[in-house]
This record gives C-alpha cells, structure tokens and sequence, in this order.
C-alpha cells in the first residue's frame, strides 16, 4: 500500500501555497494525496444563537475550506489522486495521527490570523518536534520556491555527527532522485571555544583534524545511504562554522533542505535542535524535518 503525502489545510494563503507543493510531491513520487482539516465545530456550536446571525458555521466554513483545497489541487494536477476529510480535532492531535500512515506531512508556514513575516506557528513547531514521519513547512517567497523563477536550486540535507543515521540523507537522495537534481550533503565543523590552544600551529593543527574528520563523517554518511541512488549526484560541502548559519547560506537558492531530528530516549516525542529550530523559522526554502534514532 503506498502511502500519501498528507497535507494540512487551515483555509490561510500559507496552507494554500502548501497544497501546491503537497500536490507537486505526491505526482513526483507517484503517490496519493490526502488534504486534512481540523475542525472542532461540533464542540463550537454547541454555544452559537440560533438567531441573530448571519456568519456561515464553523461546520460550513470548515466544509468549503476543505472543498476549495481539493479543487485546487485538482486545478493543480488532475492526474494525482486527491482524498479529504475534516477531522473533529485540534490541528496538532490531527496531524500527528495521520503520521504513522503518510510518507510525510506538509504544512504552511503560518495559519490564518498570523501576519506575514512572523516566525513559524505554534502547530507547525509541535507537529515537527513530534512526527513519526517527514515533516515539510512551506518556506521561502513564491519567486524562490520551485517551479517559480528562480527555483531549480536542487536538495541540501543537514549531515550531522552521528554517520549511523541516516534517515535524512535517505528522505534527501530519494527527493534529488525523484527530481533529476543534484544532492549537496552539508557537514559542519568547528573548534570549540574551550579548547585550549596556545600556539598558531597547534591552532591550524587542531584545524586541520576538525576539519579531516568532518570530511570522513561526511563520507561515512554517504558510503551507507547513497547505494540506493546511484544516479544521484552528490556534492559534499564541509564548511566551518555553526551548523545553524552553515546551513542557512547552503538554502539560499536551493529548492528544499532537509535536516534530521534526533528522538532521544525518555523524552516525549522528538527533540528539535537549534539547527532544525533556526531553519523552521528562517530557511530561504521548503524544509523537511526528518525523525531518526539516536
């Protein structure tokens, strides 16, 4: 059974500019496209008048968002097969639970009422730290994001410290394959600042040993994941310097970026890093959180 590339929709411009992508990822990689709407309108108007209004009900708006999101992305590629469903929940219980049965979730970047430019929203945040599958946001202005002028940047994927996983180098290949784009695996490195160094040659010494072992990480990574994509080029990047702002330059231009999120044991779900926060709420681009092991 092949999973769906699920997408939700709230009715906002973002989510509109996600069913877009949703719609482009599922023709891509040949799958189903599901389009879920939280809605808790049978708890909502339990409290409304009877009398005296003439707003539509919640029960009504949340019928014509959902409706309007399938047309569109019928509009959109007639030939991917669209499903939809309003969900009586909350938008994170809801995406959260179509998890464990999509190929990934995609999100907008911003729900209705927030204001354009303002920081990734509460749901998109706790649906990315705590998905069993990919979790795409929609980032980046409309000329930079594929498909637009601009676009065709190709796939960057976060490579960290751990070589054994290698959840977001596989989601990433299998991106770049299905696209007919490069792949550039970013590995950053540094010196930590504690580390006490007291001569100029043991500074480029110390340099040079990050640096060497960034590059065999990097490598590593690459050796286990990429035998499955032969036909992928894959160009390695090792830059010094946080990983956070590393890794924002490498998105500027590209058309998603993908970064894993590490589920630690005893805690509640994933573990967003500073690397994975920064770039929800800054990356230039589309990013794909990816859950792994570790």
């Amino acid at each position: 059974m092949e999973l769906p590339v699920v997408v939700g929709v709230d009715g906002s411009d973002s989510s509109l500019v996600a069913v877009d992508w949703a719609v482009d990822e599922a023709a891509r990689h040949g799958l189903p496209l599901r389009l879920v709407h939280a809605s808790l309108w049978e708890r909502y108007e339990r409290t409304l008048p009877s009398f005296g209004t003439d707003r539509p009900t919640e029960k009504a708006m949340a019928e014509h968002i959902i409706s309007s999101c399938v047309e569109r992305a019928r509009v959109r590629d007639a030939e991917v097969k669209a499903s939809a469903e309003v969900l009586p929940e909350d938008a994170v219980t809801a995406l959260l639970r179509t998890g464990p049965d999509a190929f990934a979730l995609v999100m907008g970047c911003r729900g209705r009422g927030q204001v354009a430019g303002m920081l990734l929203g509460s749901v998109g945040l706790a649906v990315a730290a705590r998905a069993v599958c990919p979790v795409v946001v929609v980032r980046g202005e409309e000329r930079d994001r594929e498909g637009a002028p601009g676009g065709g940047g190709g796939v960057v994927v976060a490579v960290g410290d751990n070589a054994e996983e290698t959840g977001a180098l596989r989601f990433a290949l299998r991106e770049a394959d299905a696209r007919g784009c490069a792949l550039t695996a970013v590995r950053a490195w540094r010196i930590p600042s504690q580390e006490p160094v007291d001569h100029m040659l043991i500074a480029d010494d110390a340099a040079r040993l990050r640096e060497e072992r960034a590059t065999v990480a990097l490598g590593e990574a690459i050796q286990r994941a990429a035998g499955e994509y032969p036909g992928v080029d894959v160009r390695r990047q090792i830059v010094e310097g946080p990983a956070h702002r590393v890794l924002l330059e490498a998105a500027a231009g590209a058309d998603l970026i993908v970064v894993g999120a590490r589920r630690r044991h005893g805690h509640f779900g994933l573990q967003l890093g500073r690397v994975a926060h920064t770039l929800l709420h800054h990356s230039p681009c589309p990013v794909a959180v990816v859950p792994g092991l570790g």
